[in-house]
């Protein structure tokens, strides 16, 4: 049976099968350590019974309660291939979801390339909208453009009157993001 589990400094060792997707961002160890450090309870991984790690999602609390934008953010979310299509990648949004409301969220957002269309219809189906399109947001590599994200959101229970998923109506930079 699949354990969903706090995320470990062991585990910074343990998930390079997770991490050599071709579309999952990653980041030094220091990054890493300071999401654990910050926001453990956002830093979740799914392990199968014999120990191999499946996936993880790690993420933050951030923003201003004052202007209504305290949310729950996804700084990554990956599940590795052979474990795809599990429903696992759902679970883990979930369990972040649940931490962003018992923190007082009004969403939870998340990036993702607008290329990436697997991932933008997986969270729609999870119930996520296009708030607005960053342009040039993923630096690219090998002579390449960079590449647009989408900002994707959740409204949370708190915003009862869903304010925080009204699209915007143009395209921003990625400096324009608070």
């Amino acid at each position: 049976m699949t354990s969903l589990r706090a995320f470990t400094c062991d585990d910074l060792f343990r998930f390079n099968n997770i991490n050599l997707d071709p579309l999952t961002e990653t980041y030094g160890i220091p990054f890493y350590l300071q999401y654990l450090a910050h926001w453990p309870e956002y830093f979740i991984v799914a392990e199968a019974p014999g120990g191999e790690l499946m996936g993880y999602i790690m993420g933050k609390a951030e923003g201003s309660v004052a202007r209504e934008e305290w949310h729950g953010h996804v700084t990554a979310l990956s599940v590795a291939p052979e474990f795809r299509r599990l429903g696992l990648a759902a679970k883990l949004m979930e369990l972040l979801e649940e931490i962003s409301e018992r923190k007082g969220g009004f969403f939870v957002d998340l990036f993702v390339r607008v290329s990436n269309q697997v991932a933008v219809n997986m969270y729609k189906q999870l119930g996520y909208s296009v708030y607005r399109t960053v342009l040039e947001y993923y630096s690219a590599s090998n002579g390449e453009p960079d590449e647009d994200a989408y900002d994707m959101r959740k409204a949370l229970s708190r915003d009862t009157e869903k304010k925080s998923i009204v699209p915007l109506p143009h395209p921003v930079r990625p400096e324009d993001i608070e």
